[in-house]
């Protein structure tokens, strides 16, 4: 079995990529567990958009909050990939001129 060594520039992204990770599941959490299950009882006596706050982050609260949370992911990840010169290469087939 061979082993690779990741450099010290790859040990960095992917310290910081499961530091974004991290931050993102803690916020994940927070919504939804938190918000949704915890704290449903205190919750459950502030009005959201004609429901209670704690039913409207358990059905879609959480969910909008996990949209948002991908979005952020992949536009800061395709930061983190350029800023580490990681980012996709394309593939032009010259011949045809198409780009994959």
């Amino acid at each position: 079995m061979v082993e690779k060594k990741l450099t010290e520039k790859q040990q960095e992204y992917w310290k910081k990529n499961i530091g974004l990770i991290r931050i993102l599941l803690i916020i994940w959490a927070l919504v939804s567990y938190v918000g949704g299950i915890i704290l449903a009882v205190p919750f459950s006596r502030i009005p959201f958009f004609g429901v209670n706050l704690a039913f409207w982050l358990a059905q879609q609260g959480s969910i909008l909050v996990f949209i948002a949370l991908i979005v952020i992911y992949a536009v800061r990840m395709d930061k983190l990939d350029k800023e580490y010169d990681f980012h996709e290469i394309k593939i032009t087939d010259q011949k045809k001129g198409v780009s994959a």
